[in-house]
């Protein structure tokens, strides 16, 4: 979750440092600080709070002179965000500076061990034993330092390190949180993401799990963790900084929501040749395939209400049970998993910590694996046997729009191509499903257009302090990701029910005046969510209904209605969700919100 950048090479490196913060602040954070090697020390600023402030103190980085050095963004899970617990942490004989994404489980014992060695520490973070522990091994020999230091570290980590007597020098390591190397010319960058290289650089290298590496402005080497060197592939961005520029709008968010046909045809179009879904990676075997016994779908937050609304559409057309687990969940229980079960894995970024254990435990168990991310390259598209790529593109605002979009139409792509593959549908339904998917792309175009006056819905209810939304079948997915969406950047609370299970419970919540949306595209249950929507209306609720293009029955009951294009009943998450991101997004922007970077929210959950 926190952003970590390093650099060394001729320019004077506390810019760039600075630079590649910013580039990371989306991924959330509450301080910030930089390290750089120069005149034959370790000099570092640190504050808590914004980058802004770290800007200031270091008057844009011209404060420092050297030209290799770390920075980090904090985001606290030991210790509240202070100065002090701000990284980077300098060991107590200030030869040595680290920064740290992850978690040291083991940290108790070993600042135990060091107390008793006589060593001090200023903070209350796990990343202090990791610097302590370099000086502790530190023979004359860095690289040594680094592999003895990381043998003794328990849990996850992806750290950057410089030494005073070894300047020009930066040193990374990596397990379970991720890491890139970007190789410039007669500079090399370390980061936790690529967006912060790709104003350098587009060629990069991703580490694995226990691999050690050595920058200096002449080249990189990767270690294994024995110290030994290792070859590794160099991998190439497709995208550019300018990708990531807001564009003229607001808000990242806005932008991406507005982004999302273009994210969807990108999608969509490369696995539709001469009328049919092709998955060429898609490596199963029709006698594997016939073989399924299960699938299972696990992700985290809105890549796992993605996968609730995958299920549906699995199960209608492909006709193998679907169980969708929360990542964290599924982790530490004993689920029914073996050969003859398929574990789909759904993650932006490819770093979830959750799901990458969820699908370690599923590989462990004999599963089939298969991820849906957006990063190539990534752990999670490295560790499963088959990957997806959505190609969204770069997602900026920490609450995704389309992410979960792109997510669910590979899982609508997926159906189809399971369901020909298993004979569950002939020629002719094939095409016409296909024909739907090539249409969601402009149908998503046409619910943006659809609602110009969503702001002033907006406007209208911004004020509730709780909110809810009803739905049923497909509808109750999309339901699950608004819910996330409105409380994500609003802060308003939020919940979501399947509108047949009100009686059971929730409806004792529906008080005068408390806002329900009421999401009714699936026309097949219709009725139905009308039935639901007239017992709120009894007890006082305000209604905002969500239905099809033209469907004007919704407002028999509903106060206000936003509309959907009309598009394939099992397709109809994909545009629905649109006005509801909208929605969202004016809600948070009339309370005055940081909507790019809600408030204790990291755009890659990359810790437990």
């Amino acid at each position: 979750m926190c952003g970590i950048v390093g650099y060394t090479g001729p320019q004077q490196a506390a810019p760039v440092l600075l630079e590649g913060l910013k580039k990371l602040e989306y991924r959330g954070y509450d301080s910030a600080g930089v390290a750089v090697n120069e005149r034959g020390g370790i000099h570092m600023v640190k504050s808590a709070g914004m980058i802004r402030n770290l800007c200031e103190k270091t008057h844009d980085g011209s404060v420092f002179s050297g030209t290799s050095g770390i920075g980090h963004t904090r985001w606290a899970t030991h210790g509240a965000p202070t100065d002090e617990n701000a990284h980077p942490h300098v060991s107590n004989d200030g030869r040595f500076a680290v920064i740290h994404n992850g978690i040291i489980e083991n940290y108790l014992a070993l600042r135990e061990e060091l107390s008793g060695k006589g060593f001090t520490f200023k903070s209350e973070t796990d990343t202090e034993v990791i610097v302590n522990l370099l000086e502790l091994y530190y023979e004359g020999d860095f690289k040594q330092a680094m592999l003895k230091t990381i043998a003794r570290l328990e849990g996850s980590y992806a750290i950057g390190a410089v030494c005073a007597d070894r300047p020009g020098e930066v040193f990374a390591a990596r397990q379970f949180s991720p890491l890139i190397l970007g190789l410039g010319v007669g500079e090399n960058f370390l980061a936790s993401d690529v967006t912060a290289l790709v104003a350098y650089t587009k060629n990069v290298i991703y580490l694995d799990d226990g691999e050690l590496a050595e920058l200096s402005p002449a080249g990189v080497t990767v270690y294994d963790c024995t110290g030994r060197p290792i070859d590794k592939p160099v991998s190439r961005v497709t995208w550019d900084v300018e990708a990531a520029a807001k564009g003229g709008f607001e808000h990242f968010m806005l932008k991406e929501i507005i982004e999302q046909p273009r994210a969807l045809k990108a999608t969509i179009d490369p696995r539709i040749k001469d009328g049919r879904v092709v998955l060429d990676d898609f490596r199963l075997s029709d006698e594997e395939l016939k073989n399924l016994h299960k699938i299972y779908i696990t992700a985290c937050g809105s890549a796992y209400y993605a996968g609730q609304a995958g299920k549906y559409v699995i199960e209608a057309l492909a006709r193998v049970p679907v169980e969708t687990d929360i990542a964290s969940e599924l982790r530490y229980r004993d689920p029914i998993i073996d050969e003859h079960t398929l574990m789909i894995v759904i993650s932006q970024s490819g770093e979830t910590a959750d799901t990458i254990a969820a699908l370690r435990e599923a590989k462990a168990r004999g599963a089939k694996t298969l991820a849906i991310c957006n990063v190539v390259g990534s752990t999670i598209a490295r560790l499963a046997d088959t990957v997806i790529y959505t190609w969204a593109g770069p997602e900026i605002a920490v609450a995704t729009t389309k992410g979960y979009t792109t997510q669910v139409a590979v899982l609508n792509l997926l159906a189809v191509y399971l369901a020909r593959r298993l004979g569950r549908i002939d020629d002719d339904e094939e095409r016409r499903l296909v024909g739907e998917l090539n249409k969601l792309p402009q149908q998503m175009q046409r619910a943006i257009d659809l609602n110009p006056g969503l702001e002033d819905i907006a406007n209208s209810y911004f004020q509730n302090r709780e909110m809810f939304f009803i739905g049923r079948n497909l509808d109750y997915a999309v339901c699950l990701e608004s819910s996330l969406k409105l409380k994500e950047i609003s802060y308003i609370h939020s919940d979501a029910f399947a509108a047949g299970e009100l009686k059971h419970g929730p409806i004792a919540l529906i008080e005068p005046g408390r806002l329900v949306v009421a999401v009714a595209c699936h026309e097949r249950l219709f009725d139905k969510t009308m039935s639901n929507i007239k017992e709120v209306k009894a007890r006082g609720a305000e209604v905002l209904g969500v239905a099809m293009e033209g469907n004007s029955r919704i407002l028999v009951e509903a106060d206000k209605a936003i509309y959907v294009p009309r598009c394939e009943p099992l397709f109809t998450a994909v545009p629905a969700i649109v006005p509801m991101q909208l929605f969202a997004y004016y809600v948070a922007k009339a309370n005055g919100c940081d909507i790019d970077k809600p408030k204790n929210l990291a755009k890659s959950v990359t810790v437990e």
